[in-house]
């Protein structure tokens, strides 16, 4: 992270800017633990369950670890991204802008998309540190182990330190309760919140602590409506730049 940047957006990455889940690459190579693993999902995301008793109980499921084989077989079937975000990422890199991940996703997940160039290369991260695959020259510049989903404020706060960039210079990017603690951290210290595609778990969240995200983006979702993902497909990421641009981040 030598390059100066002037600004940061730190954004959750699972049905925030790709349609798919943490625990996908699991269900693709293990279809039977589907129901379960979507039940722990919901229960973390919904702030039921903390990030480190679900993936314990994740691992509880495993006959044995997602190879790097078995994770690339999925990124090859698998991977989809909203429509722009790329091109967002891209246009953020060209301003100076530090696009991080800041994610419950796996490290090893990223390792293998930065590596199949599937995504342009982040220089930092924030995400779950397992699986961990072996070292790659694509690899992130830097990783800041997830281990609580309150720890994505603080890693957000440690990056914006770490350059000098005021916290007014910040957006954060989240669209489940799981990204709540992001959002109280962002209110807190004046960040620009967006909720993408965001769930009614996140909108619960910000009712009950009093925030109000600055810009909704996509598809809002209402309790117990199914996610459309075919639907989350016409928003372009694209507009978001406009909107970072106004706000003089």
């Amino acid at each position: 992270m030598k390059q100066q940047y002037r600004a940061i957006v730190s954004s959750d990455w699972n049905e925030c800017l790709a349609p798919s889940g943490p625990f996908d690459y699991i269900a693709f190579t293990f279809p039977e633990l589907l129901p379960a693993l979507d039940d722990i999902f919901q229960n973390y995301t919904g702030n039921r369950a903390t990030l480190k008793d679900a993936m314990q109980q994740v691992s509880a499921l495993l006959s044995r670890p997602v190879s790097q084989e078995q994770m690339d077989a999925y990124l090859d079937e698998a991977f989809r991204i909203y429509t722009g975000v790329t091109d967002l990422m891209e246009w953020c890199q060209s301003r100076k802008i530090l696009f991080m991940l800041n994610t419950t996703g796996a490290v090893g997940y990223f390792q293998r998309v930065f590596f199949k160039k599937l995504l342009p290369r982040l220089p930092v991260i924030s995400a779950y540190p397992e699986p961990h695959f072996p070292k790659e020259v694509s690899d992130p510049g830097q990783v800041y182990p997830l281990w609580a989903t309150t720890d994505k404020g603080q890693h957000t706060e440690k990056v914006a330190r770490k350059l000098g960039i005021p916290f007014n210079r910040i957006v954060v990017m989240g669209d489940s309760g799981g990204d709540g603690p992001h959002f109280k951290w962002g209110a807190e210290n004046g960040a620009f919140l967006i909720a993408s595609m965001p769930k009614p778990s996140l909108q619960h969240y910000c009712r009950r602590e009093g925030i109000q995200p600055d810009f909704y983006f996509g598809r809002t979702y209402s309790k117990g409506e199914p996610i459309d993902h075919a639907s989350e497909m016409h928003y372009n990421f694209m507009d978001l730049a406009g909107v970072i641009s106004s706000k003089n981040v």
